[in-house]
């Protein structure tokens, strides 16, 4: 038989999921199971020819693999609502900033399988980064299906759950440090007189082609910026900028605190 879906919350992220899931024909509409208050998006879900109910506690009893798409701050509620309904039959994936597997379980009163995920809002466009670890008592066939849940929008790597607060910094809240620099660079552009839209095409399309520089020129961060730095040159005085105003320890300092946080979230 096959083992159902079901999201606890409608946000973007498990819509992000859910749409890549449907997009790709990996699973029946009919078979993914929805529950969020705001029944507007459970119309959508609707819509979408998937199946939404009245309760988490409905969803969990109807469900095999519960994805618990809440913010952090709703995890003890949620798992407080759903602890009855929930057994040693269900997997239980966490997406949840901080929210690790022995916290579910303690949440829960029970030795379930568990997957703990961060992914990033690029899943959005089927171009996310995710981060995954797991429990030792999944069934290989129920991590798979979680596995491509999320490699259908995007990649997928896996980690030990030790890493799984730091990694938040790297992939999770990243791309906010990213639309940060942008936004820098297109008010710069456009204080100059550059069109915002020209600006923001040529930003993007840097982008773009720094990460593939990254993933498939062969050469490290480093060695990179070296390449774009010529001796007297533009590139070099904007880095030297960048290094008097200690740009990279503050971003270190950043993704410390979003770890720092992410612990604080689980306790």
């Amino acid at each position: 038989m096959n083992r159902k879906t079901g999201f606890i919350g409608a946000g973007n992220m498990a819509t992000a999921i859910i749409n890549g899931i449907l997009r790709q024909g990996a699973e029946l509409p009919e078979n993914i199971n929805v529950f969020d208050l705001d029944a507007d998006k459970l119309e959508i879900m609707r819509e979408k020819g998937v199946n939404t109910v009245t309760s988490c506690r409905e969803l969990t009893e109807n469900s095999d693999i519960i994805v618990l798409a809440v913010k952090p701050q709703n995890y003890d509620e949620v798992l407080s609502d759903i602890k009855d309904a929930a057994d040693e039959s269900k997997v239980f994936v966490t997406i949840a900033a901080g929210i690790s597997i022995d916290y579910v379980r303690k949440g829960l009163g029970k030795d379930v399988a568990a997957v703990r995920v961060m992914p990033n809002t690029p899943l959005l466009l089927g171009k996310g980064a995710t981060a995954m670890c797991y429990s030792d008592n999944i069934d290989k066939k129920d991590l798979d299906k979680i596995y491509q849940m999320f490699a259908l929008s995007g990649d997928v790597e896996m980690l030990d759950e030790s890493q799984m607060n730091a990694v938040i910094a790297v992939n999770g809240s990243s791309p906010a440090y990213i639309y940060l620099f942008a936004k820098a660079m297109k008010d710069y552009a456009v204080s100059v007189g550059i069109n915002e839209k020209t600006a923001l095409n040529l930003i993007c399309k840097t982008f773009e082609g720094s990460a593939e520089m990254l993933r498939s020129s062969g050469d490290t961060p480093d060695e990179l910026i070296k390449k774009v730095c010529s001796k007297g040159g533009t590139t070099i005085e904007a880095m030297n900028v960048l290094k008097q105003n200690n740009v990279e320890d503050a971003i270190i300092q950043a993704m410390a605190a979003c770890t720092r946080r992410a612990e604080e979230l689980g306790k």
